[in-house]
């Protein structure tokens, strides 16, 4: 194993490396993502180990970025002969992540920790590149000295960053994508595998809603993410097809980009005032969608209707509250962290892995705010939603 080389030399750019997450108001997402127990995962600290059996099976409608055929994660086991090897292995791990801090990320990047403590895989690093491509390269670059075996990792942008995750596959390092692949990698070549949402799935979901909430006729706005990033764009495209080609009598008046989460309210604001009898606006997630919301309100458009996917605690009260926020298609993050921690496993065992493996879309609405928040984090609803509902 590679273990310990030049440790003293690198000892302080390791340190810099675990990040704490940017510009979250509920605190850094390190000591956060795993103090609460998954409920779904409780009982499972012996056997095979496979992501929550309880995931409905639901038809998947998204594609791999180069056209693969998506695989369900409920496909993905170890035995307990297979966790055995790779625990005397003592193999270890970097997480390199795109952003941090949010519900999303504090569950996936837990069940990551969760799932490689019972794999007996030690965590060396965990970085937030605060969506910055150079950060993001200078992060990949310093992990690299800890010559981890494994890294997973969510890529700011497919194209600028692939020279540094050309680095890792040239030293050896297992890789496993979240989300989306570096542009130029070859799956089963340079990578494992890509772990997703159906995020086309999601976007179809929102639009859905959206039809509903608007009684099937009006005029919406899409915001999207400006960025080469292959999920965020899937849920944007899936959104505005969905409209299109089944709800005829839906126009889609304007598109603005973002290219970051913070950019959403001034968009959103823009937007209600060129067009001040719009209906309703897509996000492409949670955050964006607060800032759609901050929008609504300083326009005085508390009747605006909000879709978006993946479910954070603020979207979540809103949707409880009858809020401007009214429904989401959302991911299940800490069951697709539970299956990138099981394709790592994949890899140092040279175990064959399917090249892009997906949890199913699930739509949320006030009718199910509360179980389906149980069911995405394995946790009850903060009171705060519960209370919401009330």
């Amino acid at each position: 194993m590679k273990k310990g080389i030049l440790f003293s030399v690198f000892l302080a750019l390791v340190l810099s490396v675990v990040l704490i997450g940017c510009g979250n108001k509920e605190g850094n997402s390190e000591n956060k993502e795993s103090k609460i127990v998954n409920e779904n995962y409780s009982n499972t600290t012996s056997g095979p180990l496979t992501i929550n059996p309880k995931i409905p099976d639901i038809e998947v409608l998204d594609k791999g970025p180069n056209g693969e055929q998506a695989v369900s994660a409920k496909s993905l086991q170890l035995t307990e002969e297979e966790i055995q090897k790779i625990k005397d292995g003592k193999f270890t791990a970097a997480i390199v992540m795109h952003y941090s801090g949010t519900d999303y990320m504090n569950a996936a990047v837990g069940a990551m920790k969760d799932t490689f403590k019972k794999m007996g895989i030690k965590v060396v690093a965990v970085t937030d590149a605060q969506f910055k491509a150079e950060k993001q390269v200078n992060d990949i670059e310093t992990v690299l000295a800890k010559n981890p075996d494994i890294m997973i990792s969510v890529p700011v942008d497919s194209v600028s960053t692939a020279p540094a995750y050309k680095k890792v596959v040239e030293q050896g390092v297992k890789l496993v994508f979240m989300d989306g692949a570096a542009e130029g990698l070859v799956p089963g070549k340079d990578y494992i595998s890509i772990v997703s949402g159906d995020n086309y799935g999601n976007g179809a979901l929102a639009a859905d809603i959206m039809a509903e909430k608007i009684g099937g006729k009006g005029k919406v706005g899409i915001i999207y993410h400006d960025v080469n990033f292959f999920v965020t764009k899937n849920r944007s495209d899936a959104f505005e097809a969905r409209i299109k080609e089944k709800y005829p009598d839906i126009e889609i008046v304007a598109k603005g980009g973002i290219t970051g989460p913070n950019k959403a309210e001034e968009v959103a604001s823009a937007m209600l005032t060129r067009h001040p009898d719009i209906d309703g606006i897509f996000a492409p997630w949670d955050v964006p969608a607060e800032g759609v919301m901050s929008a609504a309100r300083t326009a005085g458009r508390e009747d605006l209707v909000v879709t978006t996917v993946d479910l954070g605690t603020n979207v979540a009260i809103s949707i409880a509250s009858d809020g401007i926020v009214k429904g989401l298609g959302a991911q299940l993050p800490y069951d697709q962290g539970v299956a990138q921690a099981i394709l790592a496993g994949y890899a140092v065992l040279g175990k064959e892995a399917p090249a892009y493996v997906v949890s199913p879309a699930i739509k949320v609405t006030k009718d199910n705010v509360l179980d389906a928040w149980k069911l995405i984090y394995g946790v009850e609803a903060p009171s705060s939603v519960q209370d919401a509902i009330k």
